[in-house]
């Protein structure tokens, strides 16, 4: 019996968040504006130490929540299963055989071909009780070819991908 082999191990990319950033700065700009606001009502005079704080807290609270958001999505491709794992304190695992996979799709809008980012979905034997795709994933079609590549691999090359 061979040892399963790794083929693809990652996170959705950070390109993938830049609209989740995009807002987070708009966010912060306005945590600014809200601070200088109220610092000129309350004092009489735009405080810009709180306004700089305000942006500031907002801003990291924003990068923080985009990194968690990322790196507590794993994806895996091996030489015998594809594997979807979310959380860090919970875990939920969703995970197909290879022999399973039917068919592979990658999906880019415009922004994200100009980010090289986008989705890989597969179609699973059995039925679609779970939305099986990478989402976010860097260059989907080089992971649409390690995946034809594991599935040739494995022996279990009954699809063409």
């Amino acid at each position: 019996m061979t040892e399963e082999q790794v083929f693809f191990y990652g996170h959705p990319s950070w390109r993938s968040a830049l609209d989740f950033y995009t807002k987070g700065i708009a966010a912060a700009v306005f945590a600014g504006a809200l601070a200088g606001f109220a610092t000129a009502i309350a004092a009489g005079h735009v405080q810009v130490g709180w306004i700089v704080a305000a942006v500031l807290v907002v801003f990291v609270a924003m990068l923080i929540a985009g990194v968690v958001s990322r790196m507590r999505t794993t994806y895996t491709i091996t030489s015998e299963r594809l594997t979807i794992q979310r959380g860090f304190l919970g875990r939920e695992l969703h995970e197909t055989r290879l022999e399973r996979v039917q068919n592979v799709r990658a999906h880019q809008s415009i922004a994200q071909r100009l980010l090289r980012v986008g989705a890989v979905e597969f179609d699973t034997a059995g039925g679609a009780e779970y939305d099986f795709a990478f989402r976010g994933v860097a260059n989907p079609s080089s992971i649409v070819r390690t995946v034809d590549r594991a599935i040739r691999l494995s022996g279990a090359d009954r699809v063409g991908l």
